[in-house]
């Protein structure tokens, strides 16, 4: 049989589908048939170098590849696929060789992917079969997908395959059809066989690149707990260096026992399968069979992975290997010590996996697809020409089957454990639609006034503003960050004595939080600020508790600002006479979350919750470390002369922010009726609205705010209050936008690095051995 196989990834940056597709060619060539693989190679050369930032696996091809161009770096699923560029060379080489090698069928693999995927199952000289080898829950790609015709070119398959349930439930959940499940193959021949070596500790092998969805940062955090309780080795196969040491320092200590080998090639990685006593696959989500896993299974290695739908149909769990929820550090640490304290159940596994892999052996996997092979071109042609114009649009079936239309099927992932009571149910309902309603309400308020006011008197007050008075307020408010970054760098200095603290790293952590603050909702800033100081200081699992507790210490500062601003308020303007008493509770927040962080520790060590060797005790122990860390945020207040410079510095900055408040009155000509007092009332009133922001910057409500102070108490004409408001936050927005964005670039911080850290970083403490160990 003529047989060409099309893969639309880098042969010479092999994955999973590439490594596929080569072990099936060579069982066809080796059954005697004619293979050609048409695939997309990047040669060893600098372009390749600087587009890929990485040089290629292996530049020598076999004789039966045919390459077919370049490819790009995407991220796709949870992880970078490198694909054919947007150009028509590829498509062309690949018509043309379709046409020249006069096969029999046409299995193309991934049909999903643009270009080469879509144009070979287009191709209408031979039978097509396409295989499906992703796994995607996401609603929004795959539609995507179809807006652009993915179910028509589908239709042009003669059959199709999906490696798992999980590749199948993807095609029929969103773009219907008929598959039939064949699995990845193993080569049985590759793996070694004999015993295993007998070790004084647990042998743990992880074999993945540094991706998220690939979990290593939960099987480190797991591994820095179980370090504690019982001998073990990690071995990291396949990860970069440069990507695993930022995550190693996260962890507790034993960096002595874990070894981290980079890419190996295909006998030393049989060779670590085989000396390892168990294979670890912590994956997020985003797989779909898991070649590694049946590689295990042939090196007679047992397997604790994470119980998610691509995993779940090589895996038995209790049979030949353990499946825990995903994400969950302490139930894979305590799953993995079960194993090292049972090692005749460890043995019993490592014989049922060695069985396992026969399910997977190449030559049987290999004669399913020449199956499906047989049934594409044995499939009826369309009779009358009404069908084959159909078959020819996409509009029917190519294997002439019965329709079957893209359904909602059930979800394939279990449904997250979630034990809350009811109130804390409801308080949580309630938050939620608290926030949603403050949002529209906010949004609609500021509408409302615009078209009562008038959006040509609000621009004619803007137009006539002073353009010097308004770079004088922002001038004051830049330096007033600085002024901030300056108190909070005297606060982290006295809460981590012993740690490097600069003034640049204090200084992008505030720009950054003042970032996030002014262009997300929620108040985002404050935990994005402590995680970069965090991450730069020391291990995040030690650090970011005691730096969130000097944001506490800098609260209570801004509180006494706060009072200050009533003080001035009071004395110049009667808007707060008779409401001392909603001052004085809005003063008491900050103070009773302070009174908190120093009682709270003290009560809760030695209690009978505490104590207890359960799940609640862990959480309890956990939570009295967290804030007796918390609490070292405050001990500025016991050193005079960093509390003297933090104090001082945090007032100044509040001075100047006032200023720039009266600056941009002056800019409007308010002056004369509305004074420092009036910046003041305005300054205290958007600071009290921002405990709850319900959009962005809080834009709306920051508006409405500095209406009703303005108007209410000083007489400012509506317009001219709402365009004051307008330009203050304005000059707030600019001043964040101005320091943050260059910090955030210098950083080099994004979302997946905080993730990663901090999933790495969770704290894991397992419980005794003589407590059982709870099965997932």
């Amino acid at each position: 049989m003529r047989i060409a196989l099309v893969s639309p990834y880098s042969w010479t940056f092999p994955g999973g589908v590439t490594r596929h597709i080569d072990a099936l060619a060579r069982q066809y060539l080796a059954d005697g048939h004619h293979v050609r693989v048409l695939s997309p190679v990047d040669p060893d050369d600098r372009v390749t170098r600087v587009r890929h930032r990485r040089r290629p696996e292996g530049t020598a091809l076999p004789d039966y590849v045919i390459p077919l161009g370049r490819t790009i770096a995407i991220p796709m699923n949870g992880a970078m696929s490198r694909l054919a560029g947007p150009g028509f060379e590829t498509v062309v080489r690949l018509r043309n060789e379709l046409r020249a090698g006069s096969f029999d069928v046409v299995h193309v693999h991934e049909p999903i992917t643009a270009l080469v995927g879509w144009d070979a199952a287009c191709f209408d000289g031979a039978p097509v079969v396409g295989t499906f080898h992703a796994y995607s829950a996401k609603w929004l790609p795959n539609a995507i997908g179809s807006l652009f015709g993915a179910r028509r070119v589908f239709n042009k398959l003669s059959a199709r395959i999906a490696v798992s349930d999980a590749a199948r439930w993807t095609g029929e959940r969103y773009f219907g059809g008929h598959y039939q499940v064949v699995p990845n193959g193993v080569d049985l021949e590759m793996a070694p066989v004999g015993p295993k070596r007998e070790s004084t500790e647990l042998r743990i092998v992880f074999v993945g690149r540094e991706e998220e969805r690939k979990g290593l940062p939960v099987l480190l955090s797991a591994f820095a707990g179980l370090r504690r309780h019982i001998p073990v080795r990690l071995d990291v196969i396949g990860a970069s260096a440069e990507g695993v040491e930022p995550l190693l320092a996260e962890a507790e200590g034993g960096m002595d026992q874990i070894h981290v080998h980079g890419r190996v090639g295909d006998r030393e990685l049989w060779h670590h399968l085989h000396e390892a006593d168990v294979l670890c696959a912590p994956s997020l989500g985003g797989e779909s069979f898991g070649m590694i896993l049946t590689e295990a299974f042939a090196a007679g290695t047992p397997v604790v992975a994470s119980d998610i739908a691509g995993y779940r149909q090589v895996v038995t769990h209790g049979r030949d290997g353990l499946l825990v929820p995903h994400g969950r550090p302490l139930e894979l640490a305590e799953s993995l010590r079960s194993l090292w304290l049972d090692p005749e159940r460890r043995a019993a596994m490592s014989s049922a996996a060695r069985a396992r892999a026969e399910d997977f052996a190449w030559p049987r996997v290999a004669e399913q697809v020449q199956g499906v092979y047989r049934q594409a071109i044995e499939a009826p042609e369309p009779r009358t020409a009404l069908e084959r114009a159909a078959v020819r649009v996409g509009a029917r079936s190519a294997d002439m089957a019965p329709r079957r239309p893209p359904r909602r099927l059930p979800s394939l992932e279990p449904a997250p454990v979630v034990r809350r009571s009811r109130p804390a149910q409801a308080l949580a309902m309630a938050r939620r639609a608290a926030l949603g309603l403050s949002a529209v309400l906010g949004v609609l308020l500021a509408l409302l006034a615009l078209r009562r006011v008038g959006a040509d008197n609000v621009a004619t007050t803007l137009v006539h503003s002073s353009p010097a008075w308004v770079l004088i307020a922002l001038g004051l408010f830049s330096t007033s960050m600085v002024l901030r970054a300056a108190s909070w760098y005297h606060i982290v200095r006295a809460a981590l004595p012993d740690r490097l603290v600069k003034r640049r790293t204090i200084m992008s952590g505030t720009a950054i939080g003042v970032l996030m603050s002014a262009t997300l909702p929620a108040r985002l800033g404050e935990p994005s600020r402590a995680l970069v100081v965090s991450r730069r200081i020391g291990r995040m699992r030690e650090t970011l508790p005691v730096v969130a507790g000097t944001l506490v210490s800098q609260t209570l500062l801004n509180l006494l600002a706060l009072l200050l601003l009533a003080v001035l308020v009071l004395g110049s303007n009667d808007v707060f006479r008779g409401h001392e008493g909603a001052l004085v509770v809005v003063s008491l927040i900050p103070v009773a979350l302070a009174a908190a962080v120093l009682i709270v520790p003290s009560v809760m060590a030695g209690s009978r919750f505490e104590t207890r060797q359960n799940r609640l005790g862990r959480l309890v122990r956990e939570a009295v470390a967290a804030m007796q860390r918390l609490r070292r945020g405050l001990v500025v207040f016991r050193q005079p002369r960093n509390a003297l410079w933090a104090t001082s510095s945090q007032l100044a900055a509040w001075g100047l922010q006032l200023l720039g408040a009266y600056a941009l009155l002056l800019a409007l000509g308010l002056e004369s009726r509305a004074g420092i007092g009036a910046a003041a009332a305005v300054l205290f009133a958007v600071n009290v609205t921002a405990v709850l922001p319900a959009t962005p910057s809080n834009i709306g409500v920051f508006q409405l705010a500095v209406i009703t102070v303005l108007t209410g108490a000083y007489d400012v004409p509506t317009a001219a209050a709402l365009g004051y408001g307008i330009i203050l936050q304005a000059v707030e927005v600019i001043t964040a936008i101005a320091f943050g964005l260059p910090a955030l670039i210098r950083e080099g911080l994004s979302w997946r690095d905080v993730r990663m850290r901090a999933l790495a970083a969770t704290p894991v403490e397992l419980s005794p051995r003589g407590v059982p160990v709870r099965d997932a």
